[in-house]
């Protein structure tokens, strides 16, 4: 019997060291994993080069590790919420890799799936192939690192050629996630929006820690009601299902 439980987030985290890459789970604020996050923060982990969808806002979510200057580079898709981030883009104290959505989503899947690189469409035509895109900027403004171009060629999968632009995968040192239900093997079930990235980051991850709301027994989840099996997931933390969630943005209907 394999039990991947562990006591605490400090002890989930604690071999996190200087200069490590994660991915961490999460859409928007939706299944941030923001005890495991906490930890790290108190650990004081530092030079992190994080993978994600967003970076939190800026007192939440990822978005605390940015502004304690615990993150040197940032792979994300989506970065708007985050005015601090923005600053330290722009000033040069962060570097950012900018990447399409479902790019990265499929950068990641294929980390874990063990396919080192795909083709797609996304980005043919743009700087996301030809190169040229900040990534970290100068504290003048110039630019210090720009992407660098990328491999394009032509397929016809249905019989119409078109320029494919090759994206390498992702794999992390670490990966952190949030699920709802996991069991003491490490199977995981998400709840809704948080099912976008946390599987996807969970793969990536050579080591896999996952806060889950409950616990359970393995054998209480129906295998087929298993989203991302354990052998992906390497250590759980039970957190409760009243851990704190934030809303990013609340909009709410005008009264009639």
């Amino acid at each position: 019997m394999i039990d991947k439980q562990v006591a605490s987030a400090a002890e989930a985290v604690a071999d996190i060291r200087n200069g490590a890459s994660i991915a961490v789970g999460g859409f928007g604020l939706s299944g941030n994993p923001i005890a495991l996050i906490q930890a790290l923060l108190e650990q004081g982990t530092s030079q992190l080069s994080v993978v994600s969808n967003n970076c939190g806002v800026d007192d939440w979510g990822l978005g605390v590790l940015l502004n304690a200057r615990r993150i040197r580079k940032m792979t994300s898709s989506y970065v708007g919420e985050n005015k601090e981030f923005e600053r330290q883009f722009l000033t040069g104290e962060l570097e950012l890799e900018l990447t399409p959505q479902g790019t990265l989503a499929e950068k990641l899947r294929a980390g874990g799936a063990g396919i080192a690189a795909f083709f797609t469409q996304t980005g043919v035509g743009t700087q996301v192939s030809e190169g040229g895109l900040p990534r970290r900027y100068n504290p003048d403004g110039s630019i210090a690192v720009a992407s660098p171009q990328k491999e394009v060629r032509v397929f016809a999968p249905d019989g119409i050629e078109r320029e494919y632009v090759l994206e390498e995968a992702i794999t992390t040192d670490f990966a952190l996630v949030h699920a709802l239900i996991g069991d003491r093997h490490g199977n995981l079930v998400f709840h809704e929006s948080a099912r976008n990235f946390n599987p996807l980051a969970a793969m990536a991850g050579r080591v896999c820690i996952a806060q889950v709301e409950r616990l359970v027994e393995p054998g209480e989840i129906d295998p087929d009601a298993v989203h991302l099996p354990g052998i992906y997931v390497h250590r759980v933390l039970e957190v409760g299902s009243d851990i704190e969630k934030r809303i990013e943005r609340r909009t709410v209907r005008e009264g009639n």
